[in-house]
């Protein structure tokens, strides 16, 4: 009698646990179901103390993140892709309707011949334009591309940036900038391609010589475990969200997008950076930006 009154006691317990099981189950169905409605933002919870219940909660809250995650990032690429689309095509379509004008221009009679000089030489300096913009788009693609592989080498940065600003000496000349250049006496060494590296230190050269007034400082020293080059100058125009959108494709800081750069020099560099596992940042303080990348020894 005891072992049968045990027996149905324990079978008792066993049949209430399994229901309170599949009540519990039906109300994390419920929950689950309002959530992929959208009728709720609130994840599922367990009522019932139970290990394994709660470890299924988890996963299922932690894969309603992933998916939450993956959907903001899949609506912030199309918005930069339909962005880049809407710039680019402005930028294409402006120095295209610029020399069919001028065409047009030439064809009219009369016509002098300086007037003649003139329009070509207009037509010439668009044409450079829309050239240079399909070149750095083409290669900012390129680079974003999971096929694009660097040759990472020993390179000597002290050697190779003084090369790259010595190549620099008449464009500050004519801005009449004169550069504050700290470089090491010793050698400073860094893993990377030394194209990319080239590449990323000209573009931010040509950024600071496009829009650099005034006093501008060059430095460039090893860190603990870091090789690091900084670019600072005046830049009073700029603004906190100027500054967090400089790396974004096409984005420059002339609102009429009027300049001659194709607003693509900055994401060339910064995407490069990030193929060689370095960074690329920038920071305002007291109206001064301040370039910074960093490379690892």
């Amino acid at each position: 009698m005891i072992i049968t009154l045990i027996s149905v006691t324990l079978a008792a317990l066993l049949l209430a646990h399994l229901l309170l099981l599949r009540r519990e189950l039906g109300r994390m169905t419920a929950q689950l179901r309002r959530y992929n409605k959208g009728t709720t933002g609130k994840k599922i919870d367990v009522s019932l103390f139970d290990q394994r219940l709660e470890a299924l909660a988890g996963e299922i809250n932690r894969q309603s993140n992933l998916v939450v995650g993956a959907e903001a990032r899949r609506r912030r690429t199309e918005n930069e892709l339909r962005q880049a689309i809407a710039n680019i095509s402005h930028d294409i379509r402006t120095p295209l309707t610029s020399i069919f004008g001028y065409i047009q221009l030439l064809e009219a009679e009369p016509i002098t011949p300086e007037e003649k000089h003139e329009y070509l030489t207009i037509v010439k300096n668009r044409t450079k334009r829309l050239q240079a913009l399909l070149n750095d788009f083409f290669e900012l693609s390129l680079i974003e591309s999971s096929d694009y592989q660097l040759k990472t080498e020993r390179i000597g940065m002290t050697v190779l940036l003084s090369d790259i600003l010595v190549g620099f000496y008449d464009r500050f000349n004519e801005r009449n900038i004169t550069p504050d250049i700290r470089l090491p006496k010793e050698s400073v060494a860094v893993y990377a391609d030394e194209s990319a590296v080239r590449r990323v230190v000209e573009n931010l050269l040509i950024n600071t010589v496009k829009h650099a007034a005034g006093h501008v400082e060059i430095c460039f020293e090893q860190r603990e475990k870091t090789a690091e080059l900084r670019i600072v100058n005046e830049a009073k125009e700029l603004t906190d969200i100027d500054v967090r959108m400089l790396f974004d494709r096409f984005y420059t800081v002339d609102r009429t997008r009027s300049a001659q750069g194709s607003g693509l020099g900055l994401s060339i560099a910064k995407s490069l950076m990030d193929k060689m596992n370095g960074t690329l940042t920038a920071e305002l303080h007291g109206g001064s930006l301040t370039m910074t990348c960093r490379w690892k020894l």
